[in-house]
């Protein structure tokens, strides 16, 4: 070995020591370690146990729930007892009220108003009578009396026309016998002149001239006669064309005032004192309320199932509905059904409109029947919205049921011996909350009221009330 050999044995024993004690040091940081662990393995240990012990005491202070037995859980259900019965149909529509007459009044003279009524305005009832307004007549007097004159003065002359006519017939005879007895004279000369030679020419020429003057005036009196009849005929056809004008003047002028024809409610007043009116132009509207008429559209199934017609055929010829049964109707305003209703009667058939299918029918209210009912009621008036109850047809041997006991399919839900059963059911109307069942069902049947979803067939029923269906 060299001399480099001994200087290389030095540094590993060195490092021999010094693996020595770094091994020391790391054997006592792990058994510290080990120990640190090992203590809080231990606690947690404890911590479990503790806690198991603690939830094992707490389980054994429960008490075991009871033992249930598991059955078949029943449907609770309400149900009615089905019992046919005869029901008066009712048929529901709806019109508003209207009074039947209603006459819109117009001056049929011009002139200018002189005088209205005090209580010309909208709402206000007029008593039949009463002047509702007045025009100026002074026009309308003159020709009137202008008029009157004339009938007076050819009154006059057909007078003086058949007094005239009197005397002149007399004064015929008196002119017919003088030309009888100056013809007899000519005819006497003219003998004596001829036959004898008694007497001259000039003499037989003038009784000839006396005749012929005597016929003449005899013929012109008798011609004047002869047309007195015409001419007096003529003065009363003219009397009579001034009798109409005397009978034009005085309508005129009775014209100018105007009184209510009836005892009225004005509807529309478009007069006032002043104004110049001017004739057929509308000054107001009177409405009659003393009966007011509801037309009441209903569905035509409805109508041609239900309503009653008295089988009375209309005039001959006509084809039209019959007449129907005057049956009373109930009324109801429609803002309050149950404190305002009253009693009218069906009257007739209004009209039929196919674009709807609905057949209008009318239903009458005397003034007397729609006043108030109780002292802080309304009475019935014009514009109020009714809901009109029509008696119909009666549905014999029926069942009156809760509409909602009955589904859209017609089947209704049956107990039959504590479980549930589906049944098929003709149903003959449905009016207001009911279903009137014709078909299906047998009385004494309890059927079911309460809604149910798809309900299992056969299913246990606990059933409560039973009030019966029958009752209408």
């Amino acid at each position: 070995m060299g001399p480099n050999c001994r200087f290389a044995a030095i540094p590993a024993v060195e490092s021999k020591e010094k693996g020595k004690s770094m091994r020391s040091k790391y054997n006592g940081k792990i058994f510290s370690t080990d120990s640190k662990v090992l203590r809080r393995i231990g606690i947690c240990f404890l911590v479990l146990v503790a806690g198991f012990l603690g939830l094992t005491a707490l389980a054994s202070l429960k008490k075991p729930p009871a033992e249930v037995q598991v059955g078949e859980r029943p449907i609770k259900v309400e149900v009615v007892e089905a019992q046919p019965t005869d029901h008066q149909v009712m048929i529901i529509g709806y019109g508003e009220a209207r009074a039947i007459d209603h006459v819109v009044i117009s001056p049929e003279v011009s002139g200018r108003v002189t005088k209205v009524h005090s209580r010309l305005s909208v709402g206000e009832v007029i008593e039949s009578g009463d002047l509702l307004f007045a025009v100026d007549e002074r026009n309308y007097r003159a020709s009137f009396d202008e008029a009157r004159a004339a009938v007076r003065q050819l009154e006059l002359s057909i007078q003086r026309l058949e007094q005239q006519q009197r005397i002149d017939t007399n004064r015929l005879k008196t002119l017919e016998r003088s030309r009888e007895l100056a013809r007899a004279e000519f005819e006497r000369l003219r003998r004596l002149f001829e036959e004898d030679s008694v007497g001259t020419r000039s003499g037989v020429e003038q009784a000839e001239r006396a005749f012929n003057a005597a016929d003449d005036q005899a013929a012109q009196l008798a011609q004047a006669v002869s047309l007195y009849p015409i001419r007096i005929q003529e003065a009363k056809s003219q009397l009579a064309s001034a009798q109409a004008r005397l009978s034009l003047s005085r309508a005129n002028l009775a014209r100018c005032r105007v009184n209510a024809p009836f005892t009225g409610r004005l509807t529309a007043v478009s007069l006032e004192e002043g104004q110049f009116a001017v004739a057929g132009q509308p000054a107001l509207t009177l409405a009659d309320d003393s009966v007011l008429e509801i037309q009441v559209p209903l569905d035509s199934t409805d109508a041609r199932r239900w309503l009653r017609f008295d089988g009375a055929g209309n005039t001959e010829g006509g084809a039209w509905f019959s007449a129907l049964a005057p049956v009373p109707c109930r009324i109801s305003w429609t803002e309050d059904k149950e404190g305002h209703s009253w009693q009218g009667q069906l009257h007739r058939v209004v009209q039929f409109d196919q674009k709807t299918r609905t057949l209008t029918v009318a239903v009458r209210i005397k003034a007397a029947a729609a006043v108030k009912i109780r002292p802080e009621g309304l009475p019935l008036v014009e514009g109020m919205f009714c809901a009109v109850k029509i008696p119909g047809r009666v549905l014999s041997n029926v069942i009156r049921l809760p509409r909602q006991a009955v589904s859209f399919e017609n089947t209704v839900y049956v107990a039959d011996d504590g479980r549930l059963n589906t049944v098929d059911v003709a149903v003959a109307r449905i009016e207001g909350d009911y279903a009137y069942v014709s078909r299906g069902l047998d009385g004494g049947a309890l059927v079911v009221t309460t809604r149910l979803v798809d309900p299992l067939e056969n299913s246990l029923l606990d059933i409560g009330s039973r009030p019966s269906g029958g009752a209408s």
